[in-house]
């Protein structure tokens, strides 16, 4: 029987290449998405590439109904949940609106817990569960104008602690994928929004502020993401929890 992995935010960036992978591993693969056009392409997109299962889901992570009603709605029982989905928002801390500081912390911190708390219990009756937090480098380090998505990010490790201590005694287990930078269209939209902020080019922004604290000055790939992704799902990992791997070009080694 095919083991079934669910990604949301899977309609692009990092949650489509991690479907790849879960897809070339021969995964039966559910993606959601709040961009129900985008999500339709992605699933036929992976359709006509690979040969597993696969279907959509149009799925807020703030929307408790979603959430709530989602391991009713695939079509089959989660073994790996993949909390990807994400946004980001840069401004000094005076001038960061509430409601977007809010939202961040409801897409990026709250959506995984909730989405956990929904699928955990299908996990703890079937005895097998792998959730994989998409975290970042900013679960690790912090930096300057982006203080709800560091502390949102941080609070991700936290909550992989505890739902790894409760859930000791089962096959289950849970960690955080800290990478660096991954040229993504929202590593693209950064680079844009830092360049106003700092006064910068955005190739200076690529050069003296994103790749600049890495000494391997690369952008983190996506298959660098799905591979540790699928390790982190298979039996060889099954001792591995309450982890933040960093992915991060040395960055935190300094």
């Amino acid at each position: 029987m095919l083991k079934h992995v669910f990604i949301t935010g899977g309609a692009s960036g990092i949650g489509f290449a991690v479907a790849e992978g879960y897809a070339k591993a021969g995964y039966r693969v559910t993606l959601s998405d709040i961009d129900e056009s985008a999500l339709e392409q992605a699933v036929v997109s992976l359709s006509e590439n690979y040969s597993v299962p696969v279907h959509g889901l149009v799925l807020d992570v703030t929307n408790s109904e979603h959430i709530n009603r989602a391991p009713e709605r695939v079509e089959a029982p989660v073994d790996v949940l993949v909390n990807n989905a994400g946004i980001q928002f840069v401004s000094a801390l005076e001038s960061f609106p509430e409601q977007k500081w809010r939202q961040l912390i409801e897409i990026l911190l709250t959506g995984p817990a909730m989405l956990t708390r929904a699928f955990l219990p299908t996990m703890y009756k079937r005895n097998f569960g792998r959730i994989i937090n998409i975290g970042s480098i900013h679960s690790l380090v912090a930096s300057p104008y982006k203080s709800a998505y560091v502390a949102a990010k941080h609070g991700l490790l936290g909550f992989a602690k505890t739902v790894a201590l409760e859930s000791a005694e089962r096959d289950v287990t849970i960690n955080t994928l800290c990478p660096s930078y991954v040229k993504t269209p929202l590593v693209d939209s950064q680079i844009a929004a830092q360049a106003a902020t700092h006064q910068l080019s955005e190739q200076d922004v690529i050069n003296t502020i994103m790749l600049k604290p890495m000494p391997k000055k690369a952008f983190i790939s996506f298959d660098e993401l799905s591979d540790t992704a699928l390790f982190l799902s298979s039996p060889a990992a099954r001792n591995i929890t309450a982890q933040a791997i960093a992915i991060d070009g040395g960055w935190t080694a300094q």
